[in-house]
């Protein structure tokens, strides 16, 4: 992983949780799948196995990603005031903001691994978290997107 990968506590202990149900319990049913279909025979046209294999490669993929996130992630500290008031923008903060509408939403901003936009986690690299990233209470933030520009101000931080 060349970029530095952000994690909060909650997204790392998810992705640990899901890391070893990937090794203790989808491994070794996958293992005992690819064991019944070499079972069956000729494996040149073994759809059962093909499909098996195919099966072993993301799970074994998804693994390693996950090991290897796990290990070189960066957990989310926060930082703040001492009052529970984030001096800026961090990953790890929630940010509510304000658009030039009047629209008001909040958001988590999270590492890439943990984003989930439906659900209000946006990731550091978005153009959103990109341009909440380091602002202040208050700070007036232009947001570059494909969709076009815009601006939000921002009325609340908190952990």
């Amino acid at each position: 992983m060349a970029d530095e990968q952000f994690l909060t506590a909650d997204g790392a202990a998810e992705l640990r949780q899901e890391l070893e149900d990937l090794i203790k319990v989808k491994r070794p049913a996958l293992a005992q799948r690819l064991k019944e279909a070499i079972g069956q025979g000729d494996l040149s046209e073994n759809a059962d196995y093909i499909d098996a294999k195919e099966q072993q490669g993301f799970l074994e993929g998804r693994i390693q990603y996950l090991e290897n996130l796990l290990r070189h992630a960066t957990i989310i500290e926060e930082a703040d005031d001492g009052k529970g008031t984030p001096y800026e923008v961090k990953p790890g903060c929630t940010v509510t903001v304000v658009d030039e509408e009047g629209i008001e939403d909040t958001y988590r901003v999270v590492g890439p691994a943990e984003a989930d936009p439906r659900n209000g986690k946006i990731s550091n690299e978005s153009p959103m978290g990109v341009a909440l990233l380091g602002r202040r209470l208050g700070d007036r933030v232009r947001v570059h997107s494909p969709g076009g520009d815009w601006q939000v101000k921002i009325t609340r931080i908190t952990r």
